[in-house]
């Protein structure tokens, strides 16, 4: 098991400043690295690969620093967003490249085995140019996985792969996180974080947002009002009870049945819902929340 521990690291090219005293440490498990096109993902992900130097910070893992530390190389797996310049060469000379550069024992058998993982043994014979942007995309993830990394780091690894491709990467990366390697992956996709990644951090401008479950980023923004999802065997009288206190801002019925109900004090409406509608003889059938989805948070975060 690794940590990656980014400790106030900026980059900039030139005049202008790609990322901007970033902290955060990524561990065992997969995250999301999340945020719009531009944010300074791919940069981030340079520094954490040993690919690019930090202009000030450190980047480090297990505590070495990652810039020119050769053996970390050893624990670290790239995928890379840009598209592969050696289409001259079959997928399985490609992985088979990456896996004698790490000078494994079995370099032969490690790349039978790789190619198995990622479903890509049959198109392996054919050259790297006739591949679909989703076999490349596979391709690219079985030579990052060729020399079992403990940190694997993916910069867009969904891009032009078709829903099933993607089902199986997304069930090979859990699989990746449950056996404790490190796996960070970077989307601008809320729908593909969502589904993968429930730990996440976020990079807007060059910054970074936010940190940890969404939801309980969600819960930490204070200054938007809560939306809720209710339920009861009276949605009528429920909201007319409802709109008469004073955490409550709105009440709306909703042509599917229910209230869509904004407060501006959790606290106080939490606390007082379960008597509020027992005195009045009324039962919930549902509360959830409605605005604690990835969107949500993610919305929220870009237009602060």
């Amino acid at each position: 098991m690794s940590d990656l521990v980014l400790d106030k690291v900026s980059r900039w090219f030139g005049n202008v400043v790609a990322v901007n005293d970033v902290t955060m440490t990524i561990g065992p498990g997969v995250t999301g690295l999340l945020g719009p096109n531009g944010a300074g993902k791919t940069t981030l992900m340079a520094m954490m690969a040993g690919f690019l130097a930090p202009s000030s910070g450190t980047v480090t893992l297990d505590g070495e620093p990652v810039w020119r530390h050769t053996d970390a190389y050893r624990l670290i797996g790239l995928v890379p967003e840009r598209e592969l310049s050696f289409g001259y060469l079959t997928g399985r000379q490609f992985v088979r490249a990456n896996a004698d550069l790490h000078r494994l024992p079995d370099a032969a058998g490690a790349t039978e085995r790789i190619l198995e993982v990622v479903d890509m043994v049959e198109p392996s014979a054919r050259r790297i140019d006739t591949y679909s942007k989703g076999m490349r995309q596979r391709v690219k993830i079985a030579a990052a996985l060729v020399h079992d990394p403990t940190v694997l780091l993916l910069d867009e690894p969904f891009n032009g792969v078709d829903p099933r491709q993607r089902m199986h990467l997304m069930d090979l990366l859990r699989r990746l996180g449950d056996d404790g390697c490190t796996v960070l992956f970077s989307s601008h996709i809320l729908e593909e974080v969502e589904r993968l990644a429930r730990h996440i951090e976020v990079v807007v401008s060059g910054r970074h947002a936010a940190s940890g479950d969404f939801g309980a980023i969600r819960r930490l923004m204070t200054d938007r009002p809560v939306r809720y999802s209710i339920t009861s065997s009276d949605d009528r009288a429920l909201a007319a009870v409802l709109i008469a206190r004073p955490a409550v801002q709105s009440v709306n019925l909703r042509p599917q049945g229910g209230l869509e109900v904004q407060v501006s004090d959790l606290g106080t409406f939490a606390a007082d819902l379960a008597p509020l509608t027992r005195s009045h003889g009324l039962t919930l059938f549902e509360l959830s929340p409605s605005d604690e989805s990835l969107e949500s948070v993610f919305a929220y975060l870009v237009d602060r």
